[in-house]
């Protein structure tokens, strides 16, 4: 064992022990956050978090070594993987050579070149219209449920990046001329929602070929409404066999949020996922607890916010929450409101 990897594992026991002495069952670990990889991959470069520079082998495999020592410690651990990111902003600031998105930009087949989006100072987008695109998607999640022992795929809010029809122009186009004489296309933002719908279905069928046990869940944005705009269909996967095992809406409002109220935006995801076999969790919002910084100083006012979410969500049907970041759970700002719920969990 190298002083990385070391330096790595104590970093990592710290947070296990964290979570356990708080009363958490769960760890959802980043292992993939920007078509990259914290395991060794055969479709991701080694992900930059890891070394400073994406494709550097650090000499370990971090999530072997995170799934063990989570397992050790009787809590389960959730791969998180970030599906369509590439790069945002600087971020990273140099792609690997072996990053697919330079590999089909320097091979000379024409036909992968719509298969990524550069948006620019926005970043770098897999083109989810594509089935190929879809497929190394799902085949790197098969990957990790095949290699290691998770309890689950957790992917974020993130789906499509823009609204903006020249996103997927060509692919769009060409679906528009395959659908034949007297065939009444699908708009773009059905087709859109269409795309997504395969990659979620295909993901979950991929986890339970391979292991019915393991879970899929997706934390969507809190808000309904930029759902729609990024074309994930939350309707669906609420209510429809095969696309999940559970959803996390990212509630991070307060009760008096004057245009998200925690309870009213709670109340619409509870009667909105219809099918009981996907549970329901409350995603909160750690880090603007006991803040000034958000949604107006909101967060400032009192120290029990996220305790009375949790009540809140337990006394309304939903399953348990979810707590982001770990990296706050032991802050000045957020003691008051951790020592709430570590009473609430106790």
């Amino acid at each position: 064992e190298d002083k990385s990897q070391q330096a790595f594992q104590k970093k990592f026991q710290e947070i296990v022990s964290t979570a356990k002495e708080m009363g958490f069952d769960a760890l959802i670990v980043h292992v993939r956050p920007f078509g990259d990889a914290l395991y060794q991959s055969s479709y991701y470069p080694w992900s930059h978090t890891l070394t400073g520079i994406q494709g550097q082998d650090p000499g370990y495999d971090p999530l072997a070594d995170m799934v063990e020592l989570a397992h050790q410690a009787g809590l389960e651990i959730h791969a998180w993987i970030n599906p369509l990111r590439i790069r945002t902003g600087n971020t990273p600031s140099e792609l690997a050579p072996t990053n697919p998105y330079e590999i089909w930009k320097i091979d000379n087949d024409p036909s992968n070149d719509q298969w990524t989006v550069d948006l620019g100072e926005d970043g770098i987008y897999y083109n989810p219209s594509y089935a190929e695109v879809r497929k190394l998607i799902i085949d790197g999640v098969r990957e990790i449920v095949e290699k290691y022992d998770v309890d689950g795929i957790h992917m974020d809010d993130y789906f499509y990046p823009t609204q903006e029809a020249s996103f997927d122009q060509a692919a769009y186009q060409e679906y528009q001329n395959q659908i034949g004489e007297g065939n009444i296309p699908l708009t773009l933002e059905q087709w859109r929602v269409q795309n997504i719908n395969a990659l979620v279905s295909g993901i979950y069928g991929a986890v339970k070929s391979i292991d019915q046990s393991v879970v899929f869940g997706i934390a969507p944005q809190g808000n309904m409404e930029n759902c729609k705009n990024m074309y994930a269909d939350i309707q669906t996967w609420g209510s429809t066999n095969g696309y999940v095992d559970y959803l996390c809406p990212q509630m991070y409002f307060t009760f008096d949020n004057p245009y998200q109220p925690y309870g009213d935006v709670a109340k619409a995801w509870r009667d909105m996922v219809t099918l009981p076999t996907v549970r329901l969790y409350a995603g909160l919002a750690v880090y603007k607890a006991g803040s000034n910084e958000y949604d107006n100083g909101l967060w400032g006012k009192a120290d029990d916010i996220l305790k009375r979410e949790m009540e809140y969500a337990q006394s309304n049907g939903f399953d348990g929450a979810f707590l982001y970041s770990y990296d706050y759970l032991r802050t000045e700002q957020t003691s008051k409101e951790m020592e709430n719920i570590e009473d609430l969990l106790a």
